[in-house]
């Protein structure tokens, strides 16, 4: 083996070795850490989605934007915090079809940030139609799509 060779397999193993190392000094969530910290997520977007709705019925179009921000930011983290292990039904209305259909669950949370980005995006304008259009569809579009299929409905 050439000398430039083992360089790069040297090199090559060095990032193997820190990127191992690196890892292991991320902690684990673990299940109830998890659903604690996905609940208060879910609680912080749903005000954001409340302040949205009023605003936008006041006619403050522009005073949305930093609410679907937050909305676009916060669906990215979703599917990190349901990992595996984490389904409890005495404290998640999280359902099992979650983990049984990762990948849909996983574009359902895409989806909320396309949406979101779609709902800053048309605040931005200032154009009260199109963004009272998007508003409108939200729902059942964005956060529909992940809790119909995802989520124990709340008891009544």
């Amino acid at each position: 083996m050439s000398t430039r060779m083992m360089g790069v397999v040297v090199g090559g193993l060095a990032l193997v070795v820190v990127a191992g190392c690196a890892s292991m000094g991320e902690k684990k969530m673990t299940a109830a850490e998890a659903i604690e910290t996905r609940q208060n997520l879910m609680k912080e977007q749903g005000k954001a989605w409340k302040n949205i709705q009023d605003k936008t019925k006041a006619g403050q179009i522009a005073a949305i934007v930093p609410d679907a921000e937050k909305l676009a930011a916060t669906s990215k983290e979703i599917p990190k915090l349901f990992p595996e292990g984490s389904l409890n039904p005495e404290k998640s209305a999280a359902k099992p079809e979650i983990w049984q259909k990762k990948a849909d669950f996983n574009a359902a949370a895409k989806n909320l940030e396309t949406w979101s980005v779609k709902l800053r995006d048309a605040a931005k304008t200032g154009d009260a139609a199109q963004t009272q259009a998007v508003v409108k569809d939200f729902g059942r579009q964005a956060c529909g799509t992940c809790h119909q299929p995802f989520r124990v409905p709340p008891k009544q």
